[in-house]
């Protein structure tokens, strides 16, 4: 790299640190009871480098700046074995023996997402322990696994969005080989693995950057967490150079297959290359053949972050849909409060979100008395993740609820279809599959005072929910610095047994998502909709080459009704229509009773169409009954083909 501590091939190790605003640097090598002190060499851009002749692999270290008493870690430590305010340990990255050398990588096409939190993700909350996980996950349907930042962060606990060592796995988690393995294991089960980079800005307690250089931080711009990253100011070439460098680190040093960035509209650069539009590139050049991700979260839906550079986008692949999660949190609750409240949950809304992404793509936003997202009708199903739980927004429901234990359980399991076989690009939250009973708070291990902040901090932005500001809600907000409030957000596994309905209804639809054409196409126009009832409606996948190159008999129909039985006659929608010579049967149910369901009755009647409430379906082309009936009475007439036998097969 070209900041922090390399072996070098003749012995000993090479530092190299930017300290643009210090007359001198010096290494302090700290294994010995006397500790050496080794001057770096001033180079004519900022940095300090030099060769330390007695470290080595192991070797604890920091950087002694302009003579104080005080050390400071390595800005690109790839390891911080006693947390952010220890020394750092030189790692050599080529130990780790790797086995996926033929690992193609992953793009985004095809994918399922799954979120996780490592520190809740088992009892023992380490890289090792998830690792004895991926082959269940693999086995569910899941394909890319998407950690929660584990970059080094202060305290024995947190969601990682503080970070402060970026180049550094969190040592509460294990070492950095620890991490490698997790990820040589994924992809021998044929898993990638993404992970949530914090790019926008660094955490409040460990942070010792501004000690080498204040021009790594920008007063020209604010964030919601702290001081903004300087990508286009004075001096920001070798931040860019940074963070650029990061970006590439992961992916050569620990084979990850890509990134979530973090609130993007947070990173502010008015260059003329964005910095995001950089490390793109950056990091499909250093994984060479092997595919990437680059997904972003973004707040105010700019397109342009996976729009192609050649019509000056910035070539990442898919973005967070909000949209979707918002209008699927009202219409299984009902409460549109706070910034819930430019939703409906209307079936017109689930309709377009799947047909175009967002919502909201350039119209008036209340919320935030002004314009919201820009559009782009072109770009594929697979640029926007879906989902109906993510870390924050399970969070925000203040007592970190999950979403199957605010609705019916008819309505969670009609809206995981919907979610699942939709032409986007699926994400569930750890433990969603079998709707875990454990909640998922906010939580951060800070000093005492610090602490206190971020707990007020905390309970005054819940309290933009009106139901969360009132003093009885308020009471029952857990303190994110109690240890209890992280033990109780550690999932269960025994769950999955003991929830085995919820849990096999989540592998049947994901093993419908990848054997059925119509579902795993993810193709622009692939599906059409109608509304049917209030809340009732009809979308069609289309088979073959979609609507321009059709083959009827691989068409699939689904019914979503959110609200209460629907007796539809007349039924004037052409969706409806089966092919010809085909009647509609049920493929699949979320009221089938191997999920908890009631059961499902024909919904095509001689009464035309009866839907049950709170319930998906989804339907599949059969011969016509009256047509089996005529040749079983003519069996000469008619006969079917043995390529019409298998069609209908």
């Amino acid at each position: 790299m070209q900041v922090g501590a390399e072996i070098a091939s003749n012995g000993g190790v090479h530092f190299r640190v930017w300290a643009p605003h210090r007359r001198n640097v010096a290494v302090v090598i700290e294994d010995n009871a006397q500790p050496e002190s080794v001057e770096l060499q001033p180079e004519p851009d900022g940095y300090f480098s030099g060769l330390a002749s007695t470290a080595k692999a192991g070797t604890r270290y920091r950087f002694r700046l302009d003579g104080g008493d005080r050390l400071f870690p390595d800005p690109a430590s790839r390891f911080q074995p006693d947390g952010p305010h220890g020394p750092s340990q030189v790692i050599d990255p080529n130990t780790f023996q790797w086995s996926d050398e033929d690992w193609p990588g992953v793009g985004i096409r095809g994918q399922v997402v799954y979120e996780l939190h490592l520190g809740t993700f088992t009892p023992e909350g380490t890289f090792a322990a998830a690792a004895r996980e991926l082959q269940e996950l693999a086995e569910l349907g899941v394909t890319v696994i998407e950690l929660m930042p584990v970059s080094e962060f202060p305290g024995n606990f947190g969601w990682g969005y503080d970070g402060v060592n970026l180049f550094a796995p969190a040592h509460i988690y294990g070492t950095p080989d620890n991490l490698r393995s997790f990820v040589d294991q994924a992809h021998a089960a044929g898993l990638g693995v993404i992970l949530d980079v914090v790019y926008n800005h660094f955490g409040p307690e460990g942070n010792y950057l501004s000690q080498f250089s204040p021009d790594y931080f920008t007063a020209k711009h604010k964030t919601d967490w702290g001081a903004a990253i300087n990508f286009d100011g004075k001096d920001s070439a070798p931040v860019r150079d940074y963070f650029i460098a990061n970006a590439a680190y992961w992916i050569e040093e620990f084979h990850l297959d890509g990134f979530r960035f973090d609130a993007t509209q947070n990173i502010y650069d008015s260059s003329a290359d964005h910095i995001l539009a950089a490390i793109a590139r950056k990091v499909r050049d250093v994984a060479k053949d092997r595919k990437t991700i680059l997904v972003a979260e973004n707040e105010p839906q700019h397109v342009k972050l996976v729009q192609p550079p050649e019509r000056g986008g910035y070539g990442f692949d898919a973005l967070w849909n909000d949209d979707f999660h918002h209008s699927a949190m009202v219409a299984m609750t009902g409460r549109n409060e706070a910034y819930y409240m430019d939703y409906l949950g209307k079936p017109q809304e689930f309709i377009s979100a799947i047909k175009f992404g967002y919502l909201y793509q350039g119209q008036w936003y209340r919320w935030q008395r002004q314009r919201r997202g820009t559009s782009d009708f072109s770009l594929p199903p697979t640029a926007y993740v879906t989902f109906i739980q993510n870390h924050d927004q399970i969070a925000n429901s203040g007592k970190g609820e999950r979403c199957h234990s605010l609705t019916s359980p008819g309505r969670y399991r009609a809206m995981t279809a919907l979610m699942l076989l939709a032409p986007g690009t699926p994400m569930l939250f750890q433990g969603q599959e079998y709707a875990a009973s454990q909640p998922f708070c906010y939580f951060a291990d800070h000093q005492p005072e610090l602490a206190k902040l971020v707990f007020a901090g905390r309970n005054q932005e819940l309290s933009q929910f009106r139901s969360l500001a009132t003093p009885e809600a308020q009471a029952y907000l857990r303190d994110p610095a109690a240890p209890e409030t992280f033990e109780q957000c550690k999932l269960d596994f025994s769950e999955r047994v003991r929830n085995k309905r919820i849990y096999q209804m989540h592998r049947d639809l994901l093993k419908l998502r990848r054997e059925v054409v119509a579902f795993n196409a993810q193709r622009r126009g692939g599906v059409e909709g109608a509304v049917l009832r209030d809340e009732a409606f009809v979308l069609r996948f289309f088979g073959g080459g979609g609507v321009d190159d059709p083959n009827p008999l691989d068409d699939r129909v689904m019914i979503v009704n959110l609200g209460m039985d629907v007796v539809l006659n007349p039924a004037p929608e052409p969706l409806l229509a089966p092919p010809d010579g085909k009647e509609w049967a049920v493929l699949w149910s979320s009221e089938d009773p191997r999920y908890g369901g009631l059961g499902t009755p024909p919904l095509e009647t001689t009464e035309n169409w009866l839907i049950p409430g709170h319930a998906a379906i989804v339907l599949y082309p059969i011969r016509r009954a009256e047509m089996v009936e005529e040749s079983l009475a003519h069996p000469n007439a008619g006969q079917p083909s043995e390529e019409k036998k298998n069609d209908d097969k």
